[in-house]
């Protein structure tokens, strides 16, 4: 017994021991730590700050980019991201529950507001294991008003991420050129990706702030904690020369295009030669800025990345240089159809195959043809020379346009025939914006400018103006009475019947200048044959004598039964935007001088050669009908009011003969037909093309005449199909 007593107390006396020492060992740490305020080796207080001291980002605004007049084209907005609690142990209140409680509520509500299926919301609340949920690309970009509506539900568990998106008020607005924003794989911060969003990303993007403050355990601000805010820097905005209402012309005429033609591409610009500045520019294929709808069919600027083979438009900046060396005289006759430009090449041919004949260079210049500037560039310019010009135009490097990736031309020019398909835009290949440029030489008087889509630069705090963009001169290649009497040749393309712009390109109003533009497609280095395998091209300016726009147009490959019909699509974008553009800006239309009123004399009892003086001398075009010598009738009636240069029919009192009338106007044959007393049935509208009775044949009462009238569109795409198909006899005969 006493054995077993001394066992128990050598027990207790060894656990008092050991309790005594961790007594101490305790209170030796307690003090170590008070002293020196580490444990392990780490400071405890810089441990406490870490969890208790959070750090915020405040995000800064991207700065806005507006068109020349001050309309946004695209901003920073708020946005919602719509999330849903799931964690139970959110809610500490049964009466206040801070996670998703009724899921087939909640997902009925939230169907309501978010395009998704009610049963795939309560799917997603449905997941377990989970502390929060999000609802993909359905439950981001939330506006303002819809979070409200949202929040008003009251619905457990349903909280908001707040966020900013980019905007474009606009949708699909020269997309290409304004770009768009994301955000790329590793990195938080969104950037520009194409286009001014990227080439002007550092002056958009501003810089972000920081928030430092001291928490709870629950991450909650403490009433008396220090706080350390740096702010943001938001970024500065941009101004195009976008001008919103030139390019929503643009736009609208783009779409009719690409809905009646189908091309595989267009590209167009438009703009201000006395600046340079582009007031539009737009392409098919294109995309949404906001969606990235379209974006894997185009991902270049068709306008400035890509160069190709401009076709006749290059015949500008040829004429403008023979002119400018005055070695062009437009009443010179030369033979039209085909040339060599050596011994050994191969010849090239005009566009019709066999050419017109011996004509003068200006026909040829209305005609396009290719014979008369390969003639121009070899034995009136010469190749050294005409080189220069080329270099001159700017045409052998970037326009230096502040927009990324910006290629340059492509000049082949080192056999004679390369020279002289340079010379009529076969072989080298530069891009639109450089047929811009050089043409604001043209436009300008000389004076090329440098293109521009950037007007000026302006700080988002304090609005004052960083940077801005003045009108720069790169060059004069020609003169002031170089680029007139250029502007003027030009013009004729456009009213001669003879142009290849004529009733194509007209606009009512104003007088335009321009060149239209034919262009080979190829593939592995091969032309391509069929019927639209062509890019159709114009290079316009209006008005003709102090141009206030220029603009460039080109559409590949339409979906037309013919390439003379090629045209059609490329004047649908240009007319109605070169005209709608003009009367925005208030450019008055060129003054029409009212055609003089002649009141008729009486001419009846006349011989015919004094009623003919007398009537040519009043100015009106005088017919004679029947071989007698006396005028025994006349149409109009005296004293009637007729226009300068109308025609005036006079009836002889011997027999009627039938005058020639192709190009007659259907109330000049009625004159005609009411003086013979005829039986007159016409087909189709316009001017007279074809009549039945053959000139110079008798007249009676009652004879029988049929009429067949066309409109000047019809006539030209009638010849043009009978020219191909002459040349195509003639290459299968030959």
């Amino acid at each position: 017994m006493m054995q077993k007593q001394k066992n128990m107390n050598f027990g207790a006396a060894i656990l008092f021991v050991i309790f005594v020492l961790l007594f101490f060992v305790l209170i030796y740490r307690f003090l170590s730590v008070q002293i020196t305020g580490e444990a392990a080796g780490q400071s405890l207080a810089a441990k406490a700050q870490q969890k208790y001291l959070k750090q915020g980002v405040i995000e800064a605004k991207r700065g806005t980019i507006f068109d020349r007049n001050g309309e946004v084209v695209a901003e920073d907005t708020a946005s919602f991201t719509l999330v849903a609690i799931l964690d139970e142990s959110m809610t500490t209140n049964p009466k206040k529950p801070r996670h998703v409680v009724d899921k087939e509520m909640t997902a009925r509500e939230l169907s309501k507001f978010i395009d998704l299926e009610e049963s795939k919301i309560y799917s997603t609340l449905s997941k377990e294991g989970l502390f929060q949920v999000e609802f993909g690309s359905k439950g981001k970009d939330i506006s303002l008003q819809t979070k409200k509506e949202i929040e008003e539900l009251k619905l457990p568990g349903i909280t908001f991420i707040r966020d900013s998106k980019r905007f474009y008020p606009n949708g699909i607005f020269s997309s290409h050129l304004v770009g768009y924003v994301d955000t790329k794989d590793g990195e938080e911060t969104p950037s520009g990706q194409l286009g001014i969003e990227k080439a002007f990303n550092d002056t958009l993007i501003g810089k972000n702030g920081s928030i430092k403050y001291s928490s709870d355990l629950w991450g909650y601000i403490l009433p008396d904690g220090d706080e350390k805010v740096t702010p943001a820097s938001d970024g500065d905005h941009v101004y195009l020369t976008i001008d919103k209402k030139i390019q929503t012309f643009l736009e609208d005429a783009l779409n009719q295009v690409v809905l009646e033609y189908k091309p595989k591409k267009i590209v167009a610009i438009v703009a201000d030669p006395k600046t340079g500045d582009i007031l539009a520019m737009g392409q098919r294929p294109t995309f949404h800025p906001k969606t990235r709808e379209g974006i894997s069919e185009s991902w270049h600027n068709e306008a400035i990345e890509n160069s190709f083979e401009p076709g006749s438009t290059m015949k500008i900046f040829t004429l403008a240089a023979a002119v400018q060396e005055n070695v062009f005289n437009a009443n010179d006759w030369y033979k039209s159809g085909s040339y060599k430009a050596s011994e050994g090449s191969r010849a090239i041919r005009d566009h019709n195959g066999v050419g017109w004949g011996s004509i003068t260079y200006l026909e040829g210049v209305q005609r396009s043809s290719n014979v008369a500037f390969a003639k121009i560039v070899k034995e009136k310019l010469g190749y050294d020379k005409y080189r220069e010009y080329l270099t001159l135009f700017g045409f052998d490097k970037p326009t230096g346009i502040e927009l990324p990736n910006e290629t340059g031309g492509k000049i082949v020019y080192q056999y004679p025939l390369d020279k002289i398909t340079t010379g009529y835009g076969q072989g080298t290949a530069i891009t639109p914006i450089q047929q811009i440029q050089a043409a604001t030489a043209i436009a300008n008087d000389g004076k090329m400018l440098k293109p521009h889509i950037i007007d000026k630069i302006v700080d988002s705090e304090t609005g004052k103006v960083i940077k801005e963009t003045t009108p720069e001169a790169v060059g004069s290649p020609i003169s002031p009475e170089t680029a007139k009497e250029v502007r003027e040749l030009l013009e004729t393309i456009i009213t001669s019947p003879k142009g290849t712009g004529y009733n194509r390109y007209n606009i009512e109003g104003y007088d335009v200048a321009g060149k239209t533009g034919t262009a080979n497609m190829t593939e592995n280095g091969m032309y391509l044959t069929g019927e639209s395998d062509y890019v159709f091209s114009f290079l316009g300016m209006a008005p003709t004598d102090n141009p206030r726009l220029i603009m460039y147009v080109a559409v590949q490959q339409p979906e037309v039964e013919h390439y003379s019909y090629g045209s059609l699509p490329v004047s649908m974008i240009f007319k109605p935007v070169m005209k709608n553009s003009l009367q925005y800006l208030n450019i008055e239309p060129a003054k029409q001088e009212k055609a003089k009123t002649i009141e008729l004399p009486d001419v009846t009892g006349l011989n015919v050669e004094q009623a003919k003086e007398k009537l040519t001398n009043l100015g009106v075009n005088t017919v004679v009908i029947g071989a007698g010598s006396t005028i025994i009738e006349q149409l109009p009636l005296k004293n009637e009011a007729v226009l300068e240069g109308e025609k005036v029919i006079i009836k002889t009192d011997g027999e009627l003969t039938v005058p020639n009338m192709i190009g007659w106007s259907l109330r000049d044959v009625m004159k005609v037909a009411s003086m013979a007393e005829l039986e007159l049935n016409t087909t189709g509208s316009g001017y007279v093309v074809k009549q039945s009775l053959k000139e110079g044949s008798p007249l009676k009462e009652g004879d029988y005449m049929v009429i067949h009238l066309q409109t000047p569109l019809e006539k030209e795409e009638q010849e043009s199909k009978k020219e191909v198909e002459t040349e195509d006899e003639e290459i299968i005969g030959g």
